[in-house]
């Protein structure tokens, strides 16, 4: 406990937000999410163009490169001390010991030294030195606080103590690396698979290949929903009607606002079936069960981990690129230095720094609410080719495009309640009221009682007079 303080000093919490409230965490995650929906807009139209102008649809290599970015957050080594302490617990421990023992004596949060006893039910031996162990002495220090500072101080205790080691990220990395990656080639293999069933590589065509992929793609709501319920992180993740119904609507407005393209045919190919939904179900696996794994993001240094994740990419997954070569799949062609730019820009923008912000807007809201806001690239998409080429939409667009950020919102929102569920007491409501209107005709069957009591009294009043 001695240790605790040092802990709100430290840079060991993601970015400090551990003191903000839950709605306030709310806020910031919703605002995350939807910034990250931004960096994937960009992201996707120069993997658009990549892929079109730049002859660089290699959906593993491309994968490959990106993830593999992820090993440039291991610099954190380099520049913090934190990650090293982090290597066992003991040294952490230590640490933080020196840092609370050098602010004892100036820190505002601790009382005026006074003697406090402590209590010892045994002694090891008959000197004071010998029984002053190391637990007496952290519980002395804890008596000296005020309460306030005390609360706080055993809620940085138990975040501490339950922060994973080095080697816990390094092994949840390796677990997680293969799901990530391959939901991340599920969904670019979707895409050129769609493409080369078309025969046409326009960008209108392309744009209407990537479009039936983000309609297949939505469906990861659906699965994330199931999932969480089985697989729940908080009591949150439980399923009710209404998040159904939010994952339903956002659904079927991403079916609207891809209709609502002119040149959208709604033409599935079995390839992209396959890698669209295997996408979907993948993105749903990686967050729920790395969000049953690691409940806070106190618990796991989310950059060391995504540095982790492209360690272990780098050493396990290169062969891939030899057996799909020399299996004629996809050819291994060293890019020139303009397609070097727009992949290191893109997987830098697009993978590396809006994968940690998309985990970060997770664990600050909800499993479910960042998979929704994947659909939210599609109107976005939209509404930039309105605002910078000047195109024109049916009214599908806009009528599709509330839905979506509507079903966002509700099931972010939702987050905060953990067992609110309206539409199923609004439901309720609905019946009790039909049913109240349909019986309220009827004679009440207390009112029949009574009048039957009345009947069977008098009628024994009767009989009692004649006897």
């Amino acid at each position: 406990m001695i240790y605790c303080i040092a802990a709100w000093k430290t840079k060991d919490k993601m970015f400090g937000v551990s003191s903000l409230s839950r709605a306030q965490r709310l806020a910031l995650g919703m605002f995350i999410l939807l910034l990250v929906d931004v960096i994937w807009v960009v992201s996707s139209e120069l993997t658009q163009y990549l892929s079109s102008q730049k002859n660089m649809g290699r959906p593993y290599f491309s994968t490959y490169l990106q993830t593999t970015m992820f090993v440039l957050y291991l610099a954190g080594f380099l520049f913090w001390r934190s990650w090293w302490l982090q290597c066992r617990k003991k040294s952490m421990i230590e640490e933080k010991e020196n840092e609370i023992n050098s602010s004892i004596q100036t820190d505002k949060l601790l009382s005026d030294p006074i003697y406090v006893p402590i209590k010892v039910e045994e002694k090891q031996s008959g000197t004071e030195s010998d029984d002053s162990s190391y637990i007496h002495a952290e519980e002395a220090a804890l008596a000296r606080m005020s309460y306030a500072a005390f609360v706080r101080a055993e809620e940085a205790r138990l975040k501490a103590a339950s922060k994973l080691t080095v080697k816990q990220v390094a092994k949840m990395a390796i677990i997680f690396c293969f799901v990530l990656f391959f939901a991340n080639l599920s969904y670019q293999e979707a895409c050129k698979s769609e493409e080369d069933f078309d025969h046409d590589s326009s960008a209108d065509r392309v744009a209407s290949s990537v479009g039936v992929v983000k309609v297949l793609s939505s469906t990861s709501g659906l699965f994330t929903l199931v999932l969480a319920a089985i697989f729940p992180s908080t009591s949150g993740d439980r399923l009710t009607l209404t998040k159904f119904v939010a994952v339903s609507v956002s659904i079927g407005g991403v079916t609207l606002v891809s209709l609502s393209d002119k040149i959208f045919e709604p033409k599935i190919h079995v390839g992209t079936l396959f890698w669209a939904l295997s996408g979907a179900l993948l993105y749903a696996i990686y967050l729920v069960l790395l969000r049953r794994r690691v409940d806070n993001e106190d618990k796991l240094n989310i950059p060391m981990f995504f540095g982790f994740v492209g360690l272990f990419t780098i050493l396990f997954l290169w062969p891939g690129l030899l057996i799909l070569h020399f299996a004629g799949a996809e050819k291994f062609e060293w890019p020139d230095p303009i397609q070097w730019l727009f992949l290191v820009a893109n997987g830098i923008i697009g993978t590396v720094l809006s994968e940690l912000l998309w985990l970060w807007g997770c664990f600050l809201t909800s499993s479910l609410a960042a998979t929704l806001a994947l659909s939210l690239t599609i109107p976005m998409t939209m509404v930039a080719d309105i605002l910078i080429n000047n195109m024109k939409y049916n009214w599908m667009f806009y009528v599709g495009m509330a839905p979506i950020f509507l079903a966002f919102f509700a099931v972010s929102i939702l987050s905060h309640y953990d067992s609110w569920d309206p539409v199923l007491l609004a439901l309720k409501k609905l019946v009790q009221c039909v049913c109240r209107r349909r019986f309220s005709g009827l004679p009440r069957l207390r009112d029949l009682d009574r009048e039957q009591t009345e009947s069977l009294i008098s009628i024994n009043n009767r009989d009692m007079q004649d006897t």
